[in-house]
């Protein structure tokens, strides 16, 4: 069992015959513990009595907090983990567990093969939209994006009817695979942990603003920093703290490259990938965090983790105003919206919670309400345990 705010959560018990399952959470490109799949979902399961098997190319042995790891190569490329699945397979299919988990699309079609020939029970998890991400894909003509969207709506339409669950970490994610198939649907939001943000605590704020996720211009890390050059210009300067990581070396080349063009060297400290267990102190150091994604087809669908870490730390937010993000500052008041693709408003925003420290730190406090009586990790958790349960006792 798990507690969670002075809460014990209970395995919930379907109707008919139960018995206790194994679930084989595997990926074979990331080897860190994602946060989604680990963090979120295999360690409360495992505290919720859940028999938890963790596949992946992270550098983890043995046994830990009930959980086994077991370790695959580390594949990068469809080919690659193509060719590799024969091997993929084998591994998987020994651990003889009950429900297997994943999340990478490149195992799409290992994942079909162990539905089809093996009989297994598949949940795919699709934390991001996929379709909506080829409009962005570097590599990928622009006149041929709209058909690789479509070819991959189609392949989740195919998995919604093959497997027999599909989680999504976004609402209108999960509208994109409709009705179609016998598959349960779970959203799955990517509400904080709060073994891993608890309730903030006084600290040192060296910075004005934070901003962590991928720096690139899709999600507006060019835009913050014309922001920070517009409140400079006009004697309001703040230090900035810029969490995450770039597609590629040439990308932060060049971001390196517009900090110092803009003179802002000095002002903002760039701070690559930090593990799970850091992100709430790091964030603490701020006094406001952003989320200036910008509005393409891919933002118009997925929600900003961000903005609920950034709550859960105390932080009022400014983020852009978004349809995704925009129901859940609704009667929070945690913080200010602004138009996408708009610096100015982006730096107005900032400057005005900078100039009113009550206000924002109100606003902030009204964030860690939220996320402590709303957006509740605990009760996700308890959806996802539901969720299998169906999924076990449907067979």
């Amino acid at each position: 069992m798990a507690t969670f705010a002075n809460e014990v959560l209970v395995l919930p018990k379907p109707k008919g015959p139960f018995r206790a399952f194994a679930v084989c959470h595997f990926t074979a490109a990331h080897s860190e513990l994602k946060s989604r799949s680990f963090h979120m979902q295999c360690k409360p399961l495992a505290d919720a009595g859940v028999a938890v098997l963790y596949a992946s190319p992270a550098i983890n042995a043995g046994r830990q907090r009930g959980m086994r790891f077991v370790r695959l190569p580390k594949l990068r490329g469809k080919l690659r983990t193509f060719l590799a699945s024969p091997s993929l397979l084998r591994i998987l299919l020994s651990l003889k567990a009950e429900v297997y988990h994943f999340q990478d699309p490149e195992l799409l079609p290992l994942a079909f093969a162990m539905k089809v020939f093996f009989r297994k029970r598949i949940v795919f998890d699709c934390y991001e939209d996929f379709p909506s991400m080829a409009y962005t894909m570097r590599g990928v003509p622009a006149m041929l994006r709209p058909a690789v969207a479509k070819a991959t709506r189609g392949v989740l339409g195919l998995a919604a009817r093959c497997f027999d669950g599909v989680m999504t970490a976004d609402a209108l994610t999960l509208r994109g695979f409709g009705g179609g198939g016998k598959s349960k649907k779970l959203t799955f939001y990517n509400f904080p942990n709060p073994e891993f943000f608890p309730a903030p605590e006084s600290a040192a704020k060296d910075f004005d603003i934070v901003y962590r996720g991928g720096l690139s211009e899709r999600a507006g890390t060019w835009q913050l920093l014309d922001a920070i050059r517009w409140l400079a210009v006009r004697g309001k300067p703040v230090r900035a703290l810029l969490i995450g990581y770039c597609d590629s070396p040439e990308i932060e080349a060049a971001l390196r490259e517009r900090i110092r063009l803009l003179g802002l060297s000095e002002a903002v400290e760039l701070q690559g990938r930090i593990g799970h267990g850091e992100m709430a102190k790091a964030l603490g150091r701020a006094r406001i965090g952003v989320s200036p994604l910008q509005d393409i087809p891919k933002f118009r669908v997925n929600i900003p983790v961000k903005v609920f870490e950034y709550w859960a730390c105390g932080l009022p937010v400014v983020a852009t105003d978004l349809a995704p993000i925009r129901p859940f500052f609704k009667n929070v008041d945690g913080g200010l919206l602004c138009p996408p693709g708009d610096a100015k408003a982006l730096a107005q925003s900032i400057a005005w919670l900078l100039e009113h420290p009550q206000s924002a730190a109100r606003m902030g406090q009204k964030g860690r309400t939220a996320i402590e009586t709303r957006f509740t990790h605990r009760d996700e958790v308890r959806k996802l345990l539901r969720f299998y349960s169906r999924i076990v006792t449907a067979h």
